[in-house]
């Protein structure tokens, strides 16, 4: 007889969770906080917040020199790539750090682009920030290439594979493609998309700053050329992350100082970098780890993310359930029974999106509206510039505070 057991009792519960995290502590009136802005930046925990303080106050310093709060940070930055790697399944030779992903994906696109002809082609989808979308489509500008657009299925949030297959061809130089929608929450099938576009000898991009905290990234089983994520999304500072395959990191012709390294990952990041914020990446992925045990830390996170991930669907289902139950509203992407993230897009009859928020701030609910930076999607969806109101899940959120959203969209609705 097998025996099935529960992912989230290998993990810590969500009061241990939440002990982690100061800023749960804040009321607005008589109201405890709800944090449901996960989607647009996660809170800190404290291991973070003490690990950037720690290497501010004791070992702030420029690298490669010969004295030791400069060897400290040399080693602290190597630990930091030590953690990413493991975060990514990736080695530390891959993780290049930067302000953040949407600035790290101009460099990549600036960067390849070099080697690009007019005529070549560029493959995005209807489906993503536009993170994921602007660096690559100011390549049309910038080197004459042709950009082509996969489309999303309104009905569904879902991608249109069918379209994006019908787009990707041997004039295909990359596919770019969201591993989740940051705005309706719907997953992709990344993997089969890296296969299509190495059919096509393409490469493949992935922006994983969505699903950083919800899915268990691994670039090897997607087999992604390059993928980005963003540490504020897993319960980070402000900083962002990409990934490539050691032979493309050191073979793209990234825009450099003549002095600086040559060799990856060094040589695709710029200038000096947020040192501070690094360590407060490494402390993010920790603090994920930190949640379940296991041999490494690889295999700690594996756990975490499961449990995680079933505690977000369950939280998903519920709201999902009440909000659907209330007239007037309107919730747009993937069911709850489909691949998704704990993130729910909704609009209510005759209540402008902004008017949702700032109603269900006055309740210490905080959640963000408008088009988060996927406007194709709004469009797509037949709204308006005032876009969507989206509930985000994250790993302190609880069934009371789920339920809290429910009565007080309901009232806004009533």
């Amino acid at each position: 007889m097998t025996t099935v057991t529960d992912p989230t009792a290998t993990i810590k519960t969500v009061e241990d969770i939440r002990s982690q995290f100061p800023a749960l502590d804040r009321r607005q009136g008589s109201y405890p906080v709800a944090y449901f802005d996960g989607p647009g930046g996660t809170q800190v925990s404290r291991s973070v917040a003490e690990a950037m303080t720690e290497y501010l106050y004791h070992h702030n310093a420029n690298t490669h020199w010969a004295y030791p709060s400069s060897s400290e940070t040399d080693a602290a930055l190597a630990r930091a790539r030590r953690s990413l790697a493991d975060f990514m399944n990736a080695t530390p030779a891959e993780i290049v750090f930067g302000a953040n992903m949407t600035t790290l994906t101009f460099h990549l696109a600036r960067a390849l682009g070099r080697g690009y002809r007019p005529g070549d082609e560029v493959v995005v989808t209807e489906l993503d920030h536009h993170g994921n979308l602007a660096p690559w489509q100011a390549l049309k500008q910038e080197r004459g290439v042709s950009i082509r657009v996969a489309r999303m299925i309104p009905e569904t949030g879902q991608l249109d594979w069918q379209d994006l297959e019908a787009k990707v061809n041997q004039k295909t130089k990359l596919v770019a493609v969201g591993v989740a929608s940051n705005a309706l929450g719907t997953i992709n099938d990344v993997r089969r998309a890296a296969e299509l576009a190495h059919a096509s000898g393409a490469l493949f991009f992935a922006d994983a700053v969505h699903s950083a905290p919800h899915l268990l990234t691994d670039v090897r089983a997607w087999d992604c050329d390059f993928l980005a994520c963003s540490a504020y999304k897993f319960y980070g500072p402000h900083i962002g992350v990409l990934y490539g395959k050691k032979d493309l990191l050191e073979s793209v012709d990234f825009p450099k100082l003549a002095p600086a390294p040559n060799t990856a990952p060094e040589r695709a990041e710029t200038g000096t970098q947020n040192h501070e914020g690094i360590v407060g990446a490494a402390a993010a992925v920790d603090f994920i780890a930190g949640l379940a045990g296991g041999p490494s830390r690889r295999e700690r996170l594996r756990c975490a993310v499961a449990g995680l991930e079933e505690r977000g669907r369950a939280l998903t289902e519920r709201l999902w359930q009440g909000l659907s139950a209330i007239p007037r509203v309107t919730l747009y992407g993937p069911l709850p029974s489909a691949p998704r993230t704990p993130t729910v897009a909704f609009t209510v009859r005759n209540v402008p999106p902004t008017e949702v928020a700032r109603r269900l701030a006055d309740l210490g609910i905080f959640l963000s509206h408008g088009d988060f930076y996927a406007a194709t999607v709004v469009e797509r969806l037949g709204l308006d510039s005032d876009g969507l109101v989206r509930a985000g899940c994250a790993c302190y959120t609880t069934l009371e505070e789920v339920e809290r959203l429910i009565e007080a969209v309901s009232a806004i609705a009533a």
